[in-house]
């Protein structure tokens, strides 16, 4: 009885250092994640102008699949030193239109 008790003991000790060690894992990736987003902010603060990252969020709450992948090409292009001037409005709406898919007009015709 007394074995059976601490072989229980054991076993649960066990199992609670792994959640432990599980928490701690995914604290950590948390920790990483959010140090690339603010990383990425700076990055992207630096090479685009204010009504610039305005539009980009804006866009971010509508389409963030589509925003993700624009800002990894903006910062691709920045890191690689291609990029001389701060990215404007203007600019990023050309990038945009060249990126987001044309709207299609759905005309329904009346028989």
């Amino acid at each position: 009885m007394d074995e059976e008790l601490e072989n229980l003991r054991k076993k649960k000790l066990q199992e609670m250092q792994q959640q432990a060690a599980l928490e701690e894992s995914l604290e950590e990736q948390e920790n990483q994640k959010k140090q690339f987003e603010e990383q990425k902010k700076a990055i992207l603060r630096s090479i685009l102008t204010a009504d610039a990252r305005e539009r980009l969020g804006r866009i971010k709450i509508a389409r963030p699949e589509v925003v993700e992948q624009i800002e990894n090409q903006l910062i691709m292009v920045a890191q690689s030193g291609q990029l001389k001037n701060k990215i404007n409005d203007e600019q990023l709406r050309m990038l945009l239109q060249k990126i987001l898919p044309k709207k299609r007009d759905i005309k329904i015709k009346r028989r």
